[in-house]
C-alpha cells in the first residue's frame, strides 16, 4: 500500500512556488520539498490543514492512495 503525494501537482495548479507556502504554513522549505519527494513518514494534521487552507484544496487534492499490486 501507498500513499502518493501530488503536492506539486496543486502548487503548479496554484501557480505557487515552495518558497511562499513554507513561508505562508511557517515550516521550512526543505521539510516542504521532503513532503513533495514522499520521502516523509508521516504529516500533522495541522500542517496538512494549513496547506489545504493556503492552496484552496483538500486533502484529496494532495495526496492519494495507490493499493500494491500483488500477484
Amino acid at each position: 500500500m501507498a500513499i502518493i503525494v501530488t503536492l506539486d501537482v496543486m502548487l503548479a495548479k496554484r501557480k505557487m512556488r515552495s518558497k511562499t507556502l513554507a513561508e505562508i504554513i511557517g515550516i521550512t522549505e526543505q521539510n516542504i520539498s521532503l513532503l513533495k519527494s514522499g520521502k516523509v513518514k508521516g504529516i500533522r494534521f495541522e500542517t496538512l490543514e494549513k496547506i489545504c487552507e493556503a492552496l484552496d484544496c483538500q486533502p484529496s487534492d494532495i495526496l492519494s492512495f495507490e493499493p500494491d499490486e500483488r500477484s
